[in-house]
């Protein structure tokens, strides 16, 4: 069983979860502030889940590309969409400051 490690937890899940659903199911949202209430529910669209994920997950979808192509996301960032991304083995999380989870120049949200 593959585990999430997120703002200081250790978050076990299936293989293959979506990595948004494994962390609301946690109670750890990967959204800042408002966005927890504005967002597109996991389609893809809002770019508001970005996060910084280190370890085995499936690469990136067509339509989490063409979000993380559109301000204020960069396409080089590194950045994942939570919703579109798979768990696929033992990962690590980071989510950053700002309404998208964007600022990679700041430290990560603890």
């Amino acid at each position: 069983m593959p585990t999430v490690h997120f703002r200081g937890r250790e978050i076990e899940c299936d293989r293959g979860a979506v990595l948004r659903d494994v962390l609301r199911g946690a109670g750890e949202p990967p959204h800042n502030g408002h966005s927890s209430w504005l967002n597109c529910h996991g389609r893809g669209s809002c770019g508001t889940c970005a996060v910084r994920v280190q370890g085995p997950v499936t690469y990136r979808t067509k339509k989490e590309t063409r979000r993380l192509r559109l301000p204020p996301h960069d396409p080089d960032s590194g950045l994942r969409l939570a919703c579109q991304t798979l768990v696929l083995g033992d990962i690590w999380v980071e989510k950053y400051p700002g309404f998208w989870g964007h600022h990679v120049d700041d430290d990560p949200i603890d």
